[in-house]
């Protein structure tokens, strides 16, 4: 079953259960999904991985607005993209934790043969590939920085 066909399964059972947290983020996943399907290069079903970076790219518009909203002191606002953030994130896969993230970048490090901090391209190349989906961009570009600067 494809994330679309899911989601809109998702969003019957959400309004029959009147959960309009729930629905309220479901919603959101379907249009970005219907959105990147009309986008220039039409395709009638987007594969895993565009559907990955969709959500990816949803759950990060959430934190970035929800960090706003804290310093602006909206605790309203704040609490309806958090709310949306966990509803996206169940539709990701596992994300992974930062030592377990670490330990794949110090691989992909020594198979790169990186050794300094000007090879960061080299190896953000080779990880986000690895690690699609299962790390979060800001978190991974953290980790290889702070491990190519210790070389």
């Amino acid at each position: 079953m494809s994330l679309e066909q899911r989601i809109n399964q998702d969003i019957k059972a959400a309004m029959i259960a009147k959960d309009n947290v729930r629905l309220r983020g479901l919603r959101a996943i379907k249009a970005a999904i219907l959105l990147a399907k009309t986008e220039k290069n039409h395709v009638d079903d987007l594969s895993e991985e565009a559907e990955t970076k969709v959500l990816q790219k949803l759950v990060k518009q959430r934190k970035e607005s929800a960090e706003i909203y804290k310093a602006q002191n909206r605790e309203d606002l704040y609490a309806i993209e958090t709310e949306e953030q966990k509803v996206i994130e169940e539709y990701l896969p596992q994300q992974l934790d930062r030592e377990a993230i670490t330990s794949i970048v110090e691989k992909i490090i020594a198979e790169v043969g990186a050794t300094s901090a000007k090879d960061m391209g080299k190896v953000m190349g080779a990880a986000n590939q690895k690690l699609a989906g299962q790390a979060d961009g800001r978190t991974l570009s953290e980790i290889v920085k702070e491990l190519l600067n210790r070389l």
